[in-house]
């Protein structure tokens, strides 16, 4: 390593606080589209877009002309001090995007945590309930309501406890688990009525204020259910008086082929909860839905000081612009079959390669030991380490640590495809190779 990288990495290991994780420990200097250059002049592709933050690539030239143009006018008056044109615009953008053939409105915040536990807040106020369920695998954020939520315990929630009360956490189907004596509709009957026993066994329904569910389950390994199950969970909904909430943190903006994942299902959501690739980068999120719903809270019982910054929200609406313009939910689908094909293509190669998942770009392959089937968690921790040492940014995921997840941009040009996907296929050869056969 340089002396430079070294100098970087000691200023971090002494004042960045340890439990901050780093997948890559360069530095970044300049950014765009998908690819990055550190402070080194090292050049890399990029399959990780800030944890699904970049749908429209880094410093989309559309936005960084915009924003520019902007900051001259005003960077946060506080939309709860005095309303601004961008906030309003976004508001209501965000109402004709989403799903659902009634009257919505909008709640602009700051992270996608925070969006979800404004979500529970207004499903309570609106229902005079206090359970809420979420689902196994799921991952809502890294408050205490949201730890509570979250099913994955190291390392989001150990030691963090005591945990928010009234937080259940249902099933939730997962193909890759199915016994090899059930067809895969037998297996999702089988998930359903493990949920309706759930009603019966863990918590009442007429308790319950909102189930909060993503469409396609991202931390716990990109899992996506079946229509079947998702319906089902809206029925359940619908016959107690619960909130149906489609946490759309990750899945939103075109990265499943849809503008929300949840079109998949031909589902209408009460309410949606928004961030990450929603403003290119910039800290957004929001609640979106029924407006009865979101107006049973009081002026002043929701907000935050910084909530719908008005930069963010400018670039939301060039992200909501380009999504258009750009035709991304088409590209998306292009650049998933194009991930999944390669991912077909090696698994005659490796014996570890075990099951493929895609919902648009939203593309996952789980690692496995070849002689069990188990889930190989620190095999998938080398692939990632080389990739991300050859050149390639890449994150892993999964309950057990053992799926590899590709958010790259949606803008991603064919030339840095095609580098990336060289460099993981060498990260494959290097680390794979090794394996005992």
């Amino acid at each position: 390593m340089t002396e430079q990288f070294e100098y970087y990495k000691a200023i971090r290991e002494q004042y960045v606080a340890r439990g901050v994780g780093n997948g890559n420990l360069h530095v970044a200097d300049t950014a765009s589209g998908a690819t990055i250059k550190d402070v080194e002049g090292n050049t890399f592709i990029d399959f990780a877009g800030a944890i699904g933050t970049l749908n429209v690539g880094h410093t989309h030239p559309e936005i960084t002309k915009h924003l520019k143009e902007q900051l001259d006018k005003f960077i946060h008056p506080g939309f709860n001090v005095i309303m601004y044109e961008s906030y309003l615009k976004l508001a209501q953008k965000l109402t004709e995007i989403t799903p659902g053939d009634f009257a919505k409105k909008t709640i602009l915040l700051n992270s996608g945590a925070e969006a979800v536990e404004n979500a529970v807040k207004i499903a309570r106020k609106y229902t005079g309930r206090q359970a809420v369920v979420s689902f196994v695998r799921g991952f809502h954020g890294r408050t205490n309501l949201t730890m509570s939520m979250t099913s994955k315990v190291r390392p989001y929630k150990y030691g963090f406890g005591p945990f928010a009360p009234e937080v259940y956490q249902a099933p939730y189907p997962n193909i890759s688990e199915k016994p090899d004596a059930l067809s895969e509709a037998a297996y999702v009957d089988q998930v359903i009525q493990k949920l309706n026993d759930f009603f019966i066994e863990t918590v009442d329904p007429t308790e319950v204020a909102c189930i909060v569910m993503e469409p396609v389950q991202g931390e716990g390994g990109f899992i996506i259910p079946d229509c079947k199950f998702v319906k089902a969970v809206k029925a359940i909904c619908e016959e107690n008086g619960i909130v149906f909430v489609a946490d759309e943190i990750q899945t939103g903006f075109a990265r499943t082929g849809k503008t929300f994942a949840i079109e998949h299902f031909d589902i209408e959501p009460d309410l949606i909860t928004v961030s990450k690739s929603l403003a290119a980068g910039f800290p957004l999120s929001g609640v979106v839905g029924k407006a009865e719903i979101i107006d049973s809270a009081n002026p002043g019982e929701l907000g935050g000081t910084y909530a719908g910054n008005p930069l963010a929200c400018e670039a939301a609406l060039k992200v909501i612009e380009i999504i258009e313009k750009e035709q991304l939910n088409d590209k998306a689908e292009t650049l998933g079959q194009r991930i999944e094909a390669f991912l077909q293509g090696i698994t005659s190669s490796y014996d570890n390669i075990g099951p493929i998942r895609r919902l648009g770009a939203m593309v996952a392959v789980e690692i496995v030991d070849p002689a069990t089937g188990e889930p190989d968690k620190a095999l998938t921790g080398k692939i990632v380490q080389t990739a991300n040492t050859n050149g390639l940014l890449l994150l892993s995921a999964g309950i057990k640590g053992n799926v590899i997840r590709f958010l790259a941009p949606l803008v991603i040009t064919d030339d840095e495809l095609s580098a990336g996907l060289n460099i993981l296929e060498t990260a494959f050869s290097e680390v794979l190779s090794k394996q005992p056969l």
